[in-house]
């Protein structure tokens, strides 16, 4: 499973370091990057993105968790540009749609005070001293969460709750006097389009999260060409997990 890590640096400049050697760890075979970013929080609370020109985070998870931590972190300034970018990426900028909870949140923020910087990024690691110890001789702070995708488990409670409710109106719709299925008919289609709206969400989210698992198994692939034989091992376990899950919800979903 890929995690989470949000590195908090003095300064935007030791956050760029610190990117920079999250890729030579990729390198050296230490782990895999699924997508990376830096942000700050300025003089007046509000938390902005660097924009990066290599491994940008539109289009992946760590794009929303980005959105989010601009959201949540900087105030009502934030909350509108955090909104922006999660309607940009297509994603809710709620975080925990990703399993984070308020404790990683919290953990961020005490960290990322005004005039710091922080490095964000989802990786999968093979050992996770390397990456320590790395950041910590570059004067970072290290703040990790394993990923835990819940937003699909949520829209499909929600497709289960229109279905339940939808069968019940019309139970009702079949038992009811005619004076009062004018009403029920209107209750029954608002249903119908909370339904299909539901539906069209979790069809979407499903073929986002097939794109990145895609992505993933590449990253992952690409990896393995060049590690070594006990990294390659666990590499691909990593990408037949990743497989067995894709398939796993491919099959779920009819796709």
């Amino acid at each position: 499973m890929s995690n989470f890590i949000v590195v908090v640096f003095p300064t935007e400049k030791q956050a760029d370091e610190g990117r920079k050697a999250l890729k030579e760890l990729q390198e050296e075979g230490k782990l895999t990057i699924h997508g990376m970013a830096i942000i700050t929080k300025q003089t007046d609370g509000k938390v902005s993105m660097k924009d990066q020109a290599d491994k940008a985070p539109f289009g992946t998870a760590v794009g929303t968790v980005v959105g989010s931590l601009i959201g949540l972190l900087g105030g009502p300034v934030g909350l509108a540009a955090g909104a922006a970018a999660g309607a940009f990426l297509g994603y809710s900028v709620d975080a925990s749609n990703y399993g984070l909870g308020t404790e990683f949140v919290d953990e961020v923020s005490r960290n990322l005070t005004t005039g710091k910087s922080a490095l964000v990024a989802e990786v999968d690691e093979y050992w996770t001293v390397p990456l320590d110890l790395t950041m910590e001789a570059l004067g970072g702070i290290i703040v990790r969460q394993w990923r835990l995708d819940v937003e699909q488990d949520l829209i499909r409670n929600d497709v289960r709750a229109r279905n339940a409710e939808l069968s019940q109106l019309k139970a009702e719709y079949g038992q009811a006097e005619d004076e009062h299925k004018a009403r029920l008919e209107v209750r029954i289609k608002i249903v119908e389009a909370k339904l299909k709206a539901a539906l069209e969400r979790e069809k979407a989210k499903v073929e986002a999260l097939k794109q990145q698992a895609d992505a993933k198994i590449k990253a992952l692939q690409k990896q393995a060409t060049t590690a070594s034989p006990e990294t390659r091992n666990i590499i691909e376990q990593r990408v037949a997990e990743i497989q067995a899950e894709s398939e796993k919800l491919a099959k779920q979903h009819g796709t």
